[in-house]
């Protein structure tokens, strides 16, 4: 079954890994309500544990936006699943959904780093079966006042976790993940899928395809299911330097200069609303933004320079 997106959205990331200058908490603040302020619908955070640059927890942030924002949605993007004890995420997201008054989405994913699996104590082999046993009790203990589950990993009868979320049946889980396996398991078993930073528009495109082909196979509503995009931007008529900028920071944060080349929007006004109308017509129902410096000049021009020139089913709110 198909029907069409009503609308596009908006979200943005959420300032969280300082490569540059040092942690920033008063920026974090005034970048969020602004942004809430702004008419943006989702406010994201990203998991990294392990680096070399300041960064902030992602679910303990989470928290801490919920307290100073009232409406706009808040995820996660993405939850290293293999890193984390399923029972103690559940409770963790189950009492963010509570204080941030049904707020929480859930994005969800296997991970590409094992290199750093081990110490955090993750499974280096069974990797997906893990992962699938991870989810599956996380819905179990979200949705049912008494679970039980028996897998390879963890095995329990009758066990109480609540309250349970306040959103029913549960918060929606978008799923990350570029590999097919993945993309079919976000359309069978998700509300959503995150198109990584990490991958071009190209890429994104022909991903997009097995999405919406999985979700028809399975006769599932592609109006209820949200297709996203995370998207790093740099805003600059000088193009050399936001260039410059954006491969000084891939190399911090990915450990590859050369990537920011192939999967950011940089450039004038211009030529970033030309790179956002083509991730668009790839198949995002949502954009996620990404600045990586110069955060809240970049919220006010995306705001007011490009979003209001997408092609896009709705306006704005300002």
């Amino acid at each position: 079954m198909t029907s069409i997106k009503s609308k596009i959205s908006f979200g943005i990331s959420v300032p969280q890994v300082f490569t540059e200058d040092p942690l920033d908490l008063n920026l974090v603040r005034r970048f969020v309500t602004r942004a809430e302020t702004l008419g943006y619908e989702s406010l994201w955070v990203q998991e990294k544990i392990i680096g070399d640059a300041d960064s902030l927890e992602p679910i303990n942030l989470l928290s801490y936006l919920s307290a100073i924002t009232k409406d706009i949605r808040l995820g996660t993007a993405v939850i290293i699943a293999t890193t984390r004890n399923p029972f103690i995420l559940a409770k963790e997201l189950g009492t963010l959904d509570h204080l941030s008054g049904g707020r929480l989405i859930l994005g969800y994913a296997l991970g590409g780093r094992p290199d750093t699996y081990s110490m955090l104590g993750a499974p280096s082999e069974k990797r997906v079966r893990h992962f699938n046993e991870c989810l599956s009790v996380l819905e179990k203990l979200w949705t049912q006042e008494k679970a039980s589950f028996h897998g390879e990993f963890w095995d329990f009868e009758n066990i109480s976790m609540l309250p349970l979320p306040v959103q029913k049946p549960r918060p929606p889980i978008w799923f990350g993940g570029r590999h097919e396996a993945a993309l079919k398991r976000s359309a069978s078993r998700g509300e959503g899928w995150m198109g990584a930073g990490s991958t071009s528009t190209s890429q994104f495109r022909d991903h997009c395809q097995i999405v919406r082909s999985q979700l028809n196979r399975l006769g599932k509503d592609t109006g209820k299911f949200t297709i996203s995009k995370r998207v790093y931007v740099a805003v600059d008529d000088d193009e050399n330097r936001a260039l410059k900028r954006l491969t000084d920071w891939f190399g911090s944060h990915y450990g590859n200069r050369d990537l920011a080349e192939k999967v950011s929007v940089w450039g004038s006004a211009e030529k970033c609303i030309s790179g956002m109308q083509d991730v668009l017509d790839s198949g995002a129902e949502m954009l996620m933004f990404n600045p990586v410096f110069d955060h809240m000049e970049h919220l006010e021009i995306l705001t007011s320079d490009i979003i209001p020139h997408l092609k896009v089913s709705r306006p704005f709110k300002r």
